[in-house]
């Protein structure tokens, strides 16, 4: 009978293996990379075109919509320019005739379950805002999303007052969320009963955002007044 003889074991070396893992690392790494930057300018546009409904949605005689930023020494387009690391974003709206019907800014604090962002539109004239929307929230469905459809909620925000105080460098009155019920001045938010801390957070977001940007927006508003 004939003895069959069994190959011997095939080891390979750690270092090859090590090579084959790198060239995998590699080539995965470039593909991840290549689909982020595929996605990147279809995702910017995709927030752009949300955010820009939000505009319209604060300010309803908006037509075109100009992002700005504002630091100390002055407002300037976005476009074209590197914003500051202590610059705020603001966006200047236009109407059809092409006069500035308004600004639109964002504002963020944190909520029950994570930050909640509001765009607000700001009246020049009125030196109020007038209108309010969610940018992006994960507050507790039936409880915090009342902040989108609770009327009497929404009355808050059809002139809450955030003029300038005499020196230009904070608001007259700084807003505020009150218990429900309570409201008795103009800078005041009335919250919702069973969502104070989401009324809060709009309240806290709002207050932080006017503050940082109006002492440098109102100044120099001029410049807005008609659409570049």
């Amino acid at each position: 009978m004939t003895e069959q003889t069994q190959a011997a074991p095939v080891f390979t070396s750690t270092a090859s293996m090590i090579r084959a893992l790198g060239l995998i690392a590699t080539i995965c790494g470039v593909i991840i990379v290549g689909v982020y930057e595929s996605t990147l300018t279809p995702v910017a546009a995709n927030k752009k075109l949300a955010l820009e409904r939000q505009v319209f949605k604060v300010l309803p005689g908006a037509k075109h919509v100009t992002e700005y930023f504002a630091t100390a020494s002055g407002i300037t387009p976005t476009e074209g320019h590197t914003v500051p690391a202590d610059a705020v974003r603001f966006y200047a709206v236009y109407g059809a005739d092409k006069k500035l019907a308004g600004i639109a800014a964002e504002g963020s604090s944190a909520g029950y379950a994570d930050q909640v962002r509001v765009l607000y539109g700001y009246d020049v004239t009125k030196q109020a805002i007038v209108g309010i929307g969610v940018v992006s929230m994960r507050e507790t469905p039936g409880i915090g999303d009342k902040i989108l459809t609770d009327e009497d909620f929404l009355k808050n925000f059809k002139e809450l007052d955030v003029r300038l105080a005499g020196d230009m460098q904070a608001l007259a009155n700084a807003v505020k969320t009150v218990k429900h019920g309570t409201k008795k001045n103009a800078w005041e938010i009335d919250a919702i009963s069973g969502a104070t801390v989401t009324s809060k957070a709009v309240g806290r977001g709002i207050n932080q955002s006017a503050q940082a940007l109006l002492p440098k927006l109102v100044p120099h508003i001029d410049q807005l007044r008609s659409q570049p």
